[in-house]
């Protein structure tokens, strides 16, 4: 087979002298994507993926699988406003979530269904806050093309509109005061007052008065010095305080401000945290008498949970409640203080190499009083009590054959069992998928785990392997359930989600390895696991295929830039790819505390080093390529895979394609669940054909 035929891309000479440093960007005209030019282009490579996609035989076996393994639904845990228990679901024939609310265990209905609101399935439920009371609820949706999202307020027994819409609330925080008549929220300030080509954030904290129009609400926190920052709210109970975590983007420290709220409209901040002296995160909650409960990673890599008074400025004051499990990083907590039970319970969630652990402690002194027995080996996450107060926790389980479900902890008891009310979450299994976790050694020795998903029969040899990964902004992977993954499993393949420096699955430590100038640490890590798994006999070369999403996509590119040979195809999914200008696409301005800025010097050296963009070599016989990826990208921008494949297109000498995926009216790595189910096969399709799997 000789080399494909591809688009024919202007090479333009186009170089940028950066510090002293020629930076070649020879395809910079696929920036402008509407441009007539670059659209037709880009509707060539549509026609190629489709051609080629059309002669995938096994295409149709790929999407059976993935529909037959994603009809378990989803359901999150419920939030317990007394009577009234508020949660998503999305059952088998949904193409989004919907919102629904159950009264007194025995009363369901649907309060929000995006597909009714728009059938087109582009508007998705994004996140709700029920008041304190239940009778009112905050609704934020999203449209996907669109760069931010209405919200509005529901009377929750007849489900009509009460306020707005409240405008510009992307990616907001919501906190509301007692009463339900008011609550604190982050909006961006209105395109009229910014520069026509100003990306920056530009959010502010406002207090909303139902009933009255957005545009008297008053900002109570938030200017001009902090164009970037990411706010996170949290009222007391008795709604005499907040407090707000301030972060520059997805920075890995942040500040805590306190203020009492004689006056809610315009409260007296005072920063009780400094990020930038602990350069730590912080995660106030406040105790009953308004005192604070500090989850941090402040002189505790893996985490530890505090107390202070919310009047302590001197993180030495602090007083540890939980101390840090240096090999067991804390992932969350919550209080429980039924009047019933002996005294109040703070629950304590743990992962040791990816399993969860849960365990109860007395909230007065932090001693351990036991543990919470969980379905199985496995991960617990996104723990949810009620409120005011009560004796239950809510949380989801999962692990590599078991698909998420919701669970309930009576403390009181101590019995755990399915949450019933949750319709959608029904503890099942998708068949036998053997979990294996391994350590292997990267280059400079450091252990890294490794988990495998394989078939249940004793391997008999080499076998196709897809090898996941990710690597940025302290995210940690676990071993979780995954539709993709059982059905390339239950085709006979290993499914393999290598943790590398970067993500957060050891702490904050981990982390710090891996980001800034040490991003080609986590890029060796992947490298290193595939070699393994290569030496071990797992997979050969030309059985393995990578894959990663948004973060990841920089990873599996750049690690192939690097190790083409090690690679059968390499599956980028919204990708990060020029790193030398990633600032001036979507969201990348904020994200400079995690890769770095090419307006430092030093810095772009360390992006140069690895920039995937910038490390195409001509004559190289590159892996098979898939590059997926929302034409309306608001978060990484559509140019990182558009410039990457002409890129690679260009240089490749290989006879095996290098193929973009374009999909229309989407977001970033997300879908209604029609288009999500879609790439899924794809990417498995593609995979199998050029590492020999059958489906």
């Amino acid at each position: 087979m000789g080399r494909p035929l591809y688009p024919q891309a202007q090479r333009d000479d186009a170089t940028e002298n950066l510090f002293g440093f020629l930076v070649p960007d020879p395809y910079r005209w696929l920036e402008a994507g509407a441009d007539p030019r670059v659209r037709a282009w880009a509707a060539q490579q549509d026609e190629l993926f489709t051609a080629h996609r059309g002669a995938w035989r096994e295409a149709g076996r790929w999407r059976s699988m993935v529909e037959e393994l994603s009809t378990f639904g989803v359901s999150d845990p419920p939030l317990v406003r007394g009577s009234l228990m508020f949660f998503a679901e999305q059952l088998r024939d949904d193409e989004q979530r919907r919102l629904v609310v159950v009264e007194d265990a025995v009363d369901r209905h649907v309060l929000v269904d995006p597909v009714e609101l728009d059938p087109s399935g582009r508007t998705r439920l994004h996140t709700w806050w029920p008041s304190r009371e239940g009778e009112r609820v905050a609704v934020q949706l999203e449209v996907a093309e669109r760069p931010a999202s209405d919200l509005v307020v529901l009377d929750v027994r007849t489900g009509k509109v009460v306020d707005g819409p409240l405008p510009r609330a992307c990616n907001t925080s919501l906190a509301w005061l007692p009463g339900g008549d008011a609550f604190y929220y982050v909006s961006r300030v209105p395109d009229e007052e910014l520069a026509p080509d100003d990306q920056r954030l530009h959010r502010r904290v406002r207090l909303h008065r139902i009933g009255f129009p957005p545009e008297a609400d008053p900002v109570v926190f938030g200017g001009t010095e902090a164009p970037d920052c990411y706010y996170g709210l949290t009222t007391s109970a008795d709604g005499r305080h907040i407090a707000i975590t301030a972060s520059e983007g997805p920075a890995p420290h942040n500040d805590v401000w306190i203020a009492e709220l004689t006056e809610p409209a315009a409260p007296r901040f005072v920063k009780a945290v400094d990020g930038l002296a602990t350069r730590a995160r912080s995660l106030a909650r406040f105790l009953p008498g308004g005192d604070l409960l500090l989850v941090t990673d402040y002189q505790a890599p893996c985490g530890r949970i505090c107390t202070a008074s919310r009047h302590d400025t001197d993180p030495s004051a602090w007083r540890t409640l939980v101390p840090e499990d240096p090999r067991a990083p804390l992932d969350d907590c919550v209080v429980l203080d039924d009047p019933e039970l002996p005294g109040p319970l703070l629950l304590v969630a743990r992962a040791r190499h990816g399993v969860s652990t849960l365990t109860a402690h007395d909230l007065a002194d932090g001693r351990q009083l036991g543990t919470v027995p969980l379905p199985g080996v496995g991960v617990a996450s996104s723990l949810q009590a009620e409120l005011p107060r009560g004796g239950h926790l809510w949380f989801s389980y999962c692990d590599a054959a078991t698909p998420t479900t919701v669970y309930r902890y009576h403390a009181a008891t101590g019995r755990v069992a399915p949450e019933a009310t949750c319709a959608a979450s029904r503890p099942g299994s998708s068949g036998a998928i053997r979990s294996h976790t391994v350590r292997y050694p990267a280059g400079d020795g450091t252990e890294i785990t490794l988990f495998l998903f394989m078939p249940s029969e004793e391997l008999d040899g080499p076998r196709p392997v897809l090898l996941y990964g990710y690597g940025s902004f302290g995210m940690a992977l676990r071993p979780v359930f995954s539709p993709m993954a059982a059905a390339w499993v239950h085709a006979g393949g290993i499914h393999a989600v290598a943790c590398v420096r970067g993500g957060g699955e050891e702490g904050q430590d981990w982390h710090d390895a891996g980001r800034g100038p040490h991003k080609r640490r986590a890029i060796g890590d992947f490298n290193d696991a595939a070699s393994w798994l290569v030496r071990t006999g797992y997979t050969t070369p030309g059985q393995l295929a990578s894959y990663g999403i948004s973060g990841g996509g920089l990873l599996v590119t750049a690690a192939a830039m690097q190790r083409p040979d090690l690679y059968a195809a390499v599956i980028a999914d919204g990708p990060l790819c020029d790193m030398v200008r990633y600032e001036r696409f979507g969201l990348g301005g904020t994200w400079t505390e995690e890769f770095g800025s090419s307006a430092q010097p030093e810095q772009l050296q360390w992006l140069l080093t690895y920039s995937p963009y910038h490390h195409v070599t001509p004559g190289t016989a590159y892996p098979a390529f898939l590059l997926a990826g929302a034409v309306t990208d608001l978060l990484t921008g559509e140019a990182h895979v558009t410039k990457m494949c002409a890129a690679l297109q260009h240089a490749t000498s290989s006879d095996r394609p290098v193929l973009m995926r374009r999909e229309p009216d989407s977001a970033h790595a997300g879908s209604c669940a029609t288009k999500e189910r879609a790439l899924a096969a794809d990417i498995l399709a593609f995979a199998a054909k050029y590492t020999g799997l059958c489906a």
